[in-house]
């Protein structure tokens, strides 16, 4: 990490101002002599004009001096805010470059700044996670890992399984120590109030992964039910193709839409009906596929038709998914004459509604369950990475209580050890050193 590096903060687009940033030993020397200044202030705003290697103006900018260790990369850094547009940027990160810098890997400044123990993996992966995140939710949840409240939630976790660990270490080497006869039972009842917790945030975490890359919603039904028509009401513009010949929609149709402070992505299928046409069934295959991808299902069935296998089918697929999923049953077409046996759907709070008309009562509808996925401050992984670690600890965990229960401590201790490691993967690294600390600090064997 002996060079400096640089580019573009900002998004490639022509806005009222960019931001180019570099980070190194070489920065603050870089940035005297594309400024002509003597010297720059750390932490205060310079106004100054920008000359590339020729000489010529470029920019007249804003420069900011953060100077090491404290900055975001524990580097020297200079940002220069600049006017917005593609060219101005890139001249200035050109002139950078010709005097010494290169242009940054992705994710380097946030990899500068967790080696130089600025930032750990937790707030590393948050910060990537903002930037993608789809909603206002997400971003409230991130924020609060940022803050530092997953890293204390797992640091709490992890604590508690060294001290357990170095709680039964002492028992296999210093067996003539005086220490408590229900160490078993004591010891069964911490782990499995530990693995308790990380079920319920590993259930949490996967139930609110739509936080991150945004829900799927997917409209199924048979065909001509009035799902591409449903799609263009809630799109408010015509993307679906829209027929009275069954079949018209042969794949899925994939658009995004606002709903509250949720970004979806909302699916329109294919009819899901037995059919002998090749692509069909590949759509209809697809179609169900969706209805797996998707925390929210949208059932349509037609007013205006009477019940029959096609949408026995419908029914029987969403009452398969009604654990695992949201589903909303809606009436369509209720502005036509009803031909719809509605004791069908006695087993569902179904919606009535008119896609041709309004589809306001549906959009409040998902903006409460979308909502309602959000609205707890439970714990929540935010990457696969997280959730496999702590996946991990929980079965090294359990695998251990059996252990315990049949007595086989070094076997105990060689899967609680798997457990701490797991979960010491998500913040900082497990040193065996710490087991001594806990010995020494709580059971006074230094004596």
């Amino acid at each position: 990490m002996t060079d400096t590096i640089t580019a573009i903060s900002t998004s490639p687009t022509i806005s009222a101002i960019a931001i180019v940033r570099m980070s190194g030993r070489l920065s603050l020397d870089i940035a005297k002599k594309i400024t002509k200044k003597g010297d720059l202030s750390p932490r205060t705003a310079t106004l100054s004009n920008l000359y590339n290697k020729k000489n010529q103006l470029i920019d007249e900018v804003i420069v900011l001096y953060f100077q090491s260790p404290r900055s975001f990369t524990g580097e020297d850094i200079v940002e220069f805010q600049c006017h917005g547009g593609v060219v101005v940027a890139n001249l200035i990160l050109q002139t950078i470059i010709d005097f010494g810098a290169r242009i940054a890997n992705p994710g380097e400044f946030s990899k500068r700044a967790f080696l130089n123990s600025k930032i750990d993996l937790i707030k590393a992966e948050a910060i990537a996670k903002m930037i993608e995140t789809r909603s206002e939710e997400g971003v409230k949840l991130l924020a609060r890992q940022l803050k530092g409240e997953l890293k204390g939630y797992i640091n709490e976790i992890r604590d508690e399984l060294i001290e357990i660990l170095a709680f039964v270490e002492v028992n296999i080497d210093y067996a003539e120590e005086d220490l408590p006869r229900d160490l078993a039972v004591q010891t069964k009842k911490k782990l499995t109030k530990i693995s308790f917790q990380l079920r319920d945030t590993l259930e949490s975490s996967k139930q609110r992964d739509g936080l991150m890359e945004g829900f799927k919603v997917s409209i199924i039904g048979k065909p001509n039910v009035g799902k591409s028509l449903l799609l263009n009401s809630l799109l408010n513009f015509n993307r679906a193709i829209v027929s009275e010949i069954a079949g018209t929609t042969r794949d899925t149709i994939e658009e995004e839409i606002k709903i509250g402070s949720h970004l979806i992505k909302i699916v329109d299928t294919a009819g899901i009906r037995e059919s002998t046409d090749t692509i069909e069934k590949i759509g209809i295959s697809r179609s169900v596929q969706a209805i797996e991808e998707s925390e929210i299902v949208i059932a349509l069935f037609d007013n205006s038709k009477s019940f029959d296998e096609q949408d026995e089918k419908i029914l029987f697929l969403i009452s398969q998914n009604s654990k695992q999923k949201k589903i909303i049953v809606a009436l369509n077409k209720i502005d036509l004459k009803s031909q719809f046996d509605l004791e069908k759907l006695k087993d569902f709070d179904y919606l009535k509604i008119s896609a041709l008309n309004s589809s306001k009562e549906l959009i409040e509808k998902l903006r409460y369950l979308l909502d309602n996925q959000t609205h707890t401050m439970d714990m929540v992984l935010i990457s696969k990475r997280q959730i496999q670690a702590v996946q991990d600890t929980k079965n090294a965990i359990d695998e251990s209580t059996i252990l315990l229960d049949n007595g086989e401590l070094e076997l105990f201790s060689f899967h609680l050890d798997e457990a701490v490691r797991a979960i010491s993967s998500i913040t900082r690294n497990f040193d065996r050193g710490e087991i001594l600390d806990k010995m020494f600090g709580n059971f006074c064997l230094g004596k």
